[in-house]
């Protein structure tokens, strides 16, 4: 199973459960929402997908296959940006 990390340093400010991100190399802003921040928050470390998966669905009210396919989502989105990438685990 890969394991997840994050692929660029950001700077980061809070707002309320959300971050506001700057890639000051590549002079691209983000904004995650809560989920998303709350995905990036954990790949402060290396984590796999079932890891990230279980997080979320300790912190808010989802079920196990909506919670998959929705980070599964979020997983590729953040990846197509280059923010993450996904190694051998």
């Amino acid at each position: 199973m890969p394991i997840y990390q994050r692929a660029v340093d950001l700077m980061e400010a809070e707002l309320g459960d959300e971050i506001v991100a700057l890639d000051a190399n590549g002079g691209t802003c983000f904004g995650f929402n809560g989920v998303a921040s709350a995905v990036w928050r954990a790949l402060a470390e290396p984590k796999s997908f079932e890891a990230l998966r279980d997080g979320l669905i300790e912190e808010y009210e989802v079920g196990r296959d909506q919670c998959e396919a929705e980070l599964a989502a979020l997983l590729t989105d953040l990846t197509a940006r280059g923010l993450i990438r996904s190694v051998a685990g």
